[in-house]
């Protein structure tokens, strides 16, 4: 038998029916834009304004790089969705009374107004979500979902070791961006 040129050849494809990282990027991108357009209608507040809203009822007071720690959002988007939540008199911020140089989130009466109005819609598309699936099905979702989030720092550790690997350059140039997202870190 004789072999067909390598342009003839299909190529290997990613099953996308039983792409697990495409369907939590596609439920992740559909129920945030779904949200953000809800939250945006009714209550004049972004996703990123809500995300932050459930942090902060939470923890009561936070840094933003307590917040990016927790919901994986950048500083930036943080540091910008905080200077908006505080002119629109959601938040307040002050300097940590342990380290001066922090600065801390705090959520007014107004702010924690909006979170329990929105926390209402939140909680009604979780049940829609959810619908499909029987109680146990539901807890055995969530057990498996704070599994996969536990486990990030392993996929991170396996994509450092391929590029390692089979990418070096891509490695120096991601230690280089990792420097300079430091420097900044500092600086700020």
């Amino acid at each position: 038998m004789k072999a067909r040129p390598a342009a003839e050849r299909p190529a290997p494809v990613i099953d996308l029916d039983r792409y697990v990282p495409g369907y939590l990027t596609w439920i992740s991108n559909k129920l945030s834009g779904g949200a953000s357009q809800a939250y945006l209608t009714a209550f004049n507040a972004g996703i990123e304004t809500w995300r932050l809203l459930v942090l902060l009822a939470i923890e009561r007071t936070l840094s933003a790089q307590y917040a990016c720690r927790v919901i994986g959002m950048d500083k930036a988007s943080v540091s910008r969705s905080f200077k908006r939540m505080q002119a629109e008199g959601l938040i307040t911020m002050a300097l940590d009374p342990k380290d001066g140089r922090l600065r801390l989130a705090s959520l007014t009466d107004k702010g924690q107004a909006l979170h329990d109005e929105i926390r209402e819609l939140a909680l009604e598309r979780e049940r829609a979500l959810l619908s499909p699936l029987s109680p146990p099905e539901r807890e055995l979702l969530v057990d498996l979902l704070r599994r996969l989030h536990d486990n990030l720092p392993s996929v991170e550790e396996a994509t450092r070791r391929y590029l390692q690997h089979r990418h070096p350059q891509a490695m120096r140039k991601r230690a280089a961006r990792s420097t300079r997202t430091a420097q900044a870190a500092t600086q700020s």
